[in-house]
């Protein structure tokens, strides 16, 4: 067995706030206590050690989809790795029902072997007035017995599912999600202020990617948004690229949610860490042009090429956030919301041992998961 890590001098982020000249042990895959006297040490003074991030709305990277073979999964797990995401969800995009089951049946046995933390379906159960970069055609009502397919499906992965709760079936598609244990969010929809209050309280827990794919807050019709950042029972979720949200976008949402509700999600496509050019999501053309991502026809915003490193050097550069909010949002709310957060989403002793070091500038230098490097120490 190798001996125990000792990582010293760094800026670490804890539950309890940040921790100068901090120390973080690693034993095997577990964050350890007492450093026994044989442990290995490395130095990694003027920087800062925070916990491995989670990302709950992804939908590939590195070139490959979720929604494409075992090879193109894990090409994309592989690139959100190298930019700190040690935990993540798999994102399908609407779909024919019986390939979005089959897709499900793939995805689970992954998620059994570890390599994903669970799926989310992203539609078909979506207002094809708000479809974004879904196919309208393939669009549905949510039908609870649909929705209860694609649960089955996902053998106990399926970890959340967007649906527009103001179509038909959809506030009891909210209870029977409720019912297994999976993630009602509430996101591509037209829902009214009093419509969105009545499927929270039906049980839905999660804005998807506020602000987008939804009606803007109105001083008379004041919409989802309102009612999503008024409830203390719901997470929302922001895409932090500068370009699905303005920065006072960003500034409410903190400042009516509090930074215990939010958590930083990608939206990621193909394109993350890759580049510009032609891409598909799902069956639909996307243009990527100076890394933002379009629907060819229409134009709409077709996902993001973000990673969660750049999300984080956003937060607290341009932003402004305070460190420990930034992990709040990038860690220990994603993994709460899993119900994960005994094992993932804060440096405590007896969690795994994830965590991303960065430098001075917020620029990611390493990647732990569960005691290996991703991305091993860059110092100078």
């Amino acid at each position: 067995m190798a001996p125990s890590l000792v990582l010293t001098g760094a800026r670490v982020v804890l539950p309890t706030g940040v921790v100068d000249d901090g120390r973080v042990v690693v034993e095997g895959t577990k964050i350890g206590g007492e450093a026994p006297g044989n442990a290995d040490v490395l130095d990694v003074t003027g920087h800062w050690l925070v916990p491995g991030f989670v990302d709950i709305h992804n939908h590939g990277g590195g070139g490959a989809s979720f929604s494409g073979t075992v090879d193109d999964v894990l090409r994309a797990i592989r690139t959100h790795r190298l930019h700190g995401t040690t935990t993540l969800i798999a994102s399908t995009v609407t779909d024919e029902m019986d390939l979005l089951v089959q897709q499900a049946g793939l995805l689970s046995e992954l998620a059994e072997q570890g390599d994903i933390a669970g799926i989310h379906f992203e539609g078909p159960f979506i207002s094809p007035c708000r479809k974004g970069a879904h196919s309208e055609e393939l669009l549905r009502d949510p039908d609870p017995s649909e929705v209860r397919k694609l649960i089955d499906a996902g053998r106990g992965k399926a970890k959340m599912v967007t649906l527009a709760t103001e179509l038909p079936g959809g506030i009891d598609s909210v209870r029977v999600l409720a019912e297994h244990g999976v993630i009602a969010a509430i996101g591509h929809t037209d829902a009214t202020y009093e419509q969105t209050i009545k499927a929270i309280d039906a049980g839905a827990t999660v804005a998807t990617h506020l602000f987008n794919a939804m009606p803007t807050l109105g001083h008379r019709s004041p919409g989802p948004i309102a009612a999503l950042l008024e409830d203390e029972r719901v997470t929302v979720e922001l895409i932090n690229d500068g370009t699905h949200l303005h920065p006072a976008a960003l500034e409410l949402a903190f400042h009516h949610a509090g930074a215990s509700r939010v958590a930083f999600i990608t939206d990621a496509m193909d394109a993350a860490g890759i580049g510009d050019g032609r891409y598909m999501l799902g069956p639909l053309e996307v243009e990527v042009s100076e890394g933002v991502a379009r629907l060819v026809e229409g134009g709409s915003i077709a996902g993001s090429t973000l990673t969660l490193d750049r999300a984080f050097k956003r937060a607290v550069t341009v932003d402004k956030l305070p460190v420990e909010d930034a992990v709040a949002a990038l860690s220990a709310n994603p993994a709460r919301l899993l119900g994960l957060s005994d094992r993932i989403g804060s440096l405590e002793p007896g969690k795994d041992a994830d965590l991303v070091l960065l430098d001075t500038n917020f620029d990611l230098k390493g990647v732990m998961r569960r005691g290996e490097w991703v991305v091993a120490p860059q110092l100078p």
